[in-house]
Formats: C-alpha cells, structure tokens, sequence
C-alpha cells in the first residue's frame, strides 16, 4: 500500500488487494467509488516518482488492478502516456469483454448490454452530465468510442465518450443551424474522425469531416451527384474510405476520409441480371480488412431470400459467401412488415448482425462457425417499446482517447 501524489494534487491510494479485481466489472465503476486504504499508507516524495525509470515504473503498474489503472490516468501526463502505451497494453493484456448495445429513444440514464460470450445481459450507466442531456441520441460507435447528439437550451453540438475510461469531449459544430443526416464515427489508434451530411440549403448539400487530431472541421462537395436525398444507410469503414451502398439502381460508392473524393465502383460491381436486389447493407471487418454486404434478393420489391456477399477488391466483384435458410428469412421478413428501410447491419467480433428498427431482437451470422442465431429480448425492456431499437457494437478500449 502506498500513495501516489502530483504536486499540487490530491493524493492517490493505491492497495494491491490479494485477489486481482477483474477489468469486465468496469460497467459498474465510476472513480468516485473506487477502494480507499484501511490503514494510513506512507506518503512517497513526488519527485522519486517522477525521477523513476519507466522499467521500473512498468513493473510496479503490472501488480495492480484494472480498476486502479484507470483512477492514476489523470494523475500525470507522464504516467498517462506510460499506462496507454502500446507496450505497457500489450505485455499487460485484460480480459475486456465486448458488448452488443441496444439504444432506445426512451432509454435515458443507461443502456442493455449483451455479452456474446455468456449470453448474458448487463447494464451501462451514463454519467450525470449525458444522460440528461443525450442518452436517447446515440449515433455511432467505434473501437470503444460512443458519439452522441447532444442538444441543450442553448446549442446542438457532438460528444465523444469512452464508457471504460468514462471520458468525454464537447465537439461544436461548424456553425449553426447544423442540419445533419448519416453520421459516422471512425476511430483510429491515436485518433478519430467524424463524417456526417449538412444539408444547410436546399440547393445543395456538403460532407462535413471533423479530426481530432487538429480538432477541426473541413468541408466538401459534390454529395447530390452520388447519393439521392433520403437516404439512410449509414456507411462503413473500408480500406481509408467510407462506403455507401445503393440498391436501386445498384451502386457502390466511397468517399476519401482525406480529401472528401467520391468514388464509384465499376467493373463487375453490378449484380447478375437474375437477382433482382430489395435492399443492400454494407458491413465490414476491419481486422482482416474484409467488405461484406447483405442482400435481399425477390422480386417485384418483396425480398424472397437474403444473401451475404463478400467483395472482392481487385476486381470490384461481389461473391456469394452465404445464403440464410428459409425459415429464419421468413420470419425476419415479417418482423420487418417488408419495410426494408427498418433494415440496418453492423459488424461485431466475427458476426454479421442483421436488425431491424421495430424489433428488439438481432439476427446474426458467425463468419467463422458459418452458423446463424438470434439475440434474445432484453428483458429489461418494457412491453410498450414497439419500435426505435438501435444497436451498436461496443469493444472497450482503455487506450481510445477522446
């Protein structure tokens, strides 16, 4: 047992408990609760902290917990950078769990989890300072990071948030009104960035690109020329660009997350002439860097059978990787009422999620095990939520910042 203390700052107990606090009780943590010491610890001189080598910096940080990891982040920036290092994260691996979130427009102080794993279902509070304000509002989410609308009496702006180390960043709008459709959050390794759609006047509408890096927004045209008003597919990550995919005429097309260029797909990017395609989802795994697409194939706009296919980039081509059986496509297509536009998928630790905005439940496919399940209701949820179901993978990242 000993305390940690920045100068100028109040000190912090550390206690190295005989059993190890596991890091996927993180969802019931906040830095307020965290342990204090039972007995009076001895007080370190600052300036031996800061003169210690990292190497032996490194060794004292592997004895604690998760929990207390997290509280000595904002001690100092030295300590900061040493714990979110890639080499302090690596040689000190935790079992993070992930998460499949369910969001809801009357959801306000917390959100369900469920954890594949155990088939399980937990809860994710918000701090006080968004769940009044946002909780209702999610909008995308990446490699642990959670965007939110926020919208005060004041002025609508963004917020990031980082549920493991319960960090935020406020994100203003390039100016105001900011009318926005199809926004999406990428997150990099030491960075992320934010695309959405301003339509600001009825002429016209513009990619609107924030980086966190200079913490800046930059501003693009040319968007009526590939994708039609009303819209509503969110785009996918792939290969440095965001991908948006059309079903009727089919097209696909990509926008550069650096210089705002469209891009459209050409060569045998075009389904055979005998599947005529209802909807289009775009998913991708962005470990093996893999673009999938899930397709309703019938006829006369009533899907018949839903496909997944795999897109082959060298020669912009779409194979047929998997076909779901029958049964389960008729019962999906009528929890949907063949409203195609209630249709979204999304990608989660090798699954192919397939959801539905009136339907609690998630249809999903397992790359690996090639096998199909469904996500059981939460029940947690109250009868009276018919519609509004969102979903969103969850992969807490300690070292995700804001």
């Amino acid at each position: 047992m000993f305390r940690l203390r920045a100068p100028g700052k109040k000190p912090i107990t550390i206690t190295t408990p005989t059993t190890s606090t596991s890091a996927s009780n993180f969802l019931y943590w906040s830095p307020e609760s965290s342990p204090t010491a039972v007995s009076s610890p001895t007080a370190m001189d600052p300036i031996i902290w800061s003169n210690l080598p990292n190497h032996i910096l490194d060794h004292i940080l592997s004895f604690l917990p998760f929990k207390t990891l997290v509280s000595l982040r904002p001690t100092s920036k030295h300590l900061r950078s040493l714990i979110l290092s890639p080499t302090f994260l690596s040689d000190h691996s935790f079992s993070l769990p992930s998460f499949l979130l369910l969001s809801h427009p009357q959801a306000f102080q917390s959100f369900p989890l469920f954890d594949p794993n155990l088939i399980s279902w937990r809860t994710l509070p918000l701090p006080r300072s968004l769940s009044l304000t946002c909780a209702s509002s999610l909008l995308s989410s990446s490699h642990g990071l959670l965007c939110f609308s926020v919208s005060p009496s004041s002025a609508s702006s963004l917020s990031v948030f980082n549920p493991l180390t319960r960090s935020s960043r406020s994100i203003k709008f390039p100016f105001y009104p900011f009318p926005f459709e199809l926004l999406s959050l990428v997150a990099f390794p030491d960075s992320y960035r934010i695309f959405t759609i301003s339509s600001s006047s009825s002429t016209s509408r513009s990619v609107c690109l924030y980086d966190s890096g200079d913490r800046s927004w930059r501003i693009f045209g040319g968007v009526d020329q590939v994708l039609p008003r009303g819209f509503n597919q969110d785009g996918v990550f792939y290969n440095g660009s965001l991908y948006f995919v059309r079903s009727e005429p089919f097209l696909l097309v990509s926008v550069n997350l650096d210089d705002g260029k469209w891009t459209a797909a050409t060569g045998d990017g075009v389904f055979p002439a005998e599947d005529e395609i209802t909807f289009a989802r775009l998913v991708t795994d962005p470990e093996k860097k893999i673009l999938y697409m899930v397709g309703g194939i019938g006829s006369n706009g009533i899907c018949r059978s839903i496909k997944i296919y795999e897109f082959k980039r060298e020669t912009e081509s779409w194979i047929e990787a998997e076909t779901l059986p029958d049964i389960v496509c008729r019962k999906f297509t009528s929890v949907c009422y063949h409203n195609y536009e209630h249709v979204y998928c999304l990608w989660h630790k090798e699954m192919i999620c397939v959801c539905c905005y009136n339907w609690p439940e998630i249809l999903f496919f397992h790359v690996g095990r090639r096998t199909w399940h469904w996500v059981p209701k939460c029940p947690s949820l109250p009868e009276k939520w018919s519609c509004g179901f969102r979903w969103f993978s969850l992969v807490p990242s300690l070292s995700a910042s804001v």
